[in-house]
């Protein structure tokens, strides 16, 4: 006989991933602040292989709205900039020889809406793949049943699962609503 946990357990992994994937996703929206994370998708060629800037650089923020990228060889100026440049970060970085410099424009209250309207379609993304979870693992169960579970059995468990399942969905709507705040604060 098959144990509940065989079901509740890859569905929580998956629901854990989901919220790690959202949080993820969220932290390289723009929200008007200067954040090293925005980065964190733009590769640049170096030797031939694509590398993340903080591999071929030192990253920082001094202020609020200025990230700061010291790349620890020359030759790497013109591929980080060229990388800033092709992403979709919509920013033009500055080079004085030493430093390459991000500004961070200040966010018109239309880009404000457009971004928590993305960030909402990322939560509403992620607790799609959390509703999945769920459902696979009910239906694990169910099947469990025909193979001689317990229906009582299955039905412990599957309140268990709606717990977890209610307990990312807190967790998603958390998440976003501090993303949206920070988005909104000017």
């Amino acid at each position: 006989m098959t144990q509940p946990k065989t079901y509740l357990d890859p569905a929580e992994e998956k629901m854990e991933m989901a919220v790690a994937y959202l949080d993820e996703s969220l932290s390289h929206i723009r929200a008007g602040r200067a954040n090293p994370k925005l980065l964190d998708g733009i590769r640049v060629d170096y030797y031939g292989s694509a590398a993340p800037i903080s591999n071929v650089a030192n990253i920082s923020t001094p202020d609020a709205r200025t990230i700061a990228i010291t790349p620890w060889e020359k030759s790497m100026f013109k591929e980080i900039e060229r990388a800033i440049i092709n992403s979709e970060l919509g920013v033009m970085p500055e080079n004085n020889g030493e430093v390459i410099r991000i500004s961070i424009p200040p966010l018109t209250e239309e880009r404000r809406k457009q971004l928590v309207k993305q960030c909402k379609a990322e939560a509403e993304q992620a607790k799609v793949s959390v509703r999945n979870a769920r459902r696979d693992a009910i239906e694990g169960l169910k099947k469990a049943v025909k193979q001689g579970m317990p229906e009582d059995v299955e039905k412990d468990a599957e309140g268990t699962a709606q717990k977890i399942h209610d307990k990312f969905m807190k967790k998603i709507d958390e998440i976003f609503a501090a993303k949206e705040k920070e988005i909104l604060t000017v």
